[in-house]
């Protein structure tokens, strides 16, 4: 091939198709927590697996496994619960309603981290927020 008479169109398609195959191979998960992601999928109850939010493992250091969560103290669980439960009121927190699906959250959020911890090698979970997921259903969230 003679790269001399590329024009240059077919160089930036050639730069941008190295830079995401690049970005595919920073991003991609390692064998260890695909397999614990695998295992979140398969042991997962029917409430868990429906859940409208996949808790997902990012990355295990050491012995902790880095866990992705759609709520912190930045953005609070009533944010996210408003966008997946339109028809739910969360801003009044006494509301029967919203009580149900904060508890259900924190019921998923804890069963997808026992089955994390329940692993060989996992003795801890850190989790950090998904921005990407709460930027993609329209949730203002702070710069880091």
């Amino acid at each position: 091939m003679n790269f001399r008479k590329l024009k240059t169109g077919h160089w930036v398609l050639i730069v941008i198709a190295l830079l995401v195959a690049l970005d595919w191979a920073i991003r991609r998960p390692d064998g260890r927590t695909r397999e614990l992601n695998d295992l979140i999928a398969t042991k997962a109850s029917e409430r868990l697996r429906s859940y409208p939010y996949q808790f997902q493992v990012l990355r295990v250091e050491g012995g902790t496994a880095v866990m992705t969560t759609p709520r912190n103290f930045d953005v609070p669980a009533f944010r996210m619960l408003g966008v997946l439960y339109p028809n739910i009121n969360v801003k009044d927190h006494d509301n029967p309603e919203f009580i149900a699906v904060e508890r259900l959250l924190g019921q998923v959020q804890d069963e997808a981290k026992d089955i994390v911890l329940a692993q060989p090698g996992i003795n801890g979970v850190r989790w950090e927020l998904d921005r990407n997921w709460l930027r993609r259903q329209g949730i203002e969230v702070p710069d880091k």
